[in-house]
């Protein structure tokens, strides 16, 4: 099962799913906004894909955060901030045979799926 994890209205999401569905490779999307997002998800997604690189830090959302929320940020800070600003997550996530992957390009998805 493939599953595609981000936000609907996100230019890169829009991207992945366009790319998915034209390989007629099928998969689930979870919106974190409509679908809901919980630690247990987050933590998760930070054993398979480090942290830091989980964190958007070019999206407004990070942006916004205080500097001394930026200067202390540590995994478990970070995780509670994933959940509370789900938007603060670098989309998309993709889980794709047990593998998880962080972004789209198409040529990764073309390495993912060998298509």
């Amino acid at each position: 099962m493939t599953i595609l994890y981000g936000i609907s209205n996100c230019d890169t999401i829009k991207k992945a799913k366009k790319y998915l569905t034209d390989k007629n490779i099928e998969f689930s999307f979870h919106d974190y906004r409509k679908d809901g997002i919980s630690k247990e998800m987050v933590t998760t997604f930070s054993q398979h894909i480090d942290w830091q690189n989980l964190v958007n830090k070019r999206g407004t959302t990070y942006r916004q955060l205080s500097e001394e929320q930026k200067q202390t940020l540590d995994e478990d800070k970070a995780l509670d901030l994933l959940v509370e600003y789900p938007a603060m997550i670098k989309r998309p996530v993709l889980i794709h045979a047990d593998s998880y992957y962080l972004g789209f390009k198409a040529q990764q998805y073309d390495e993912i799926f060998a298509v």
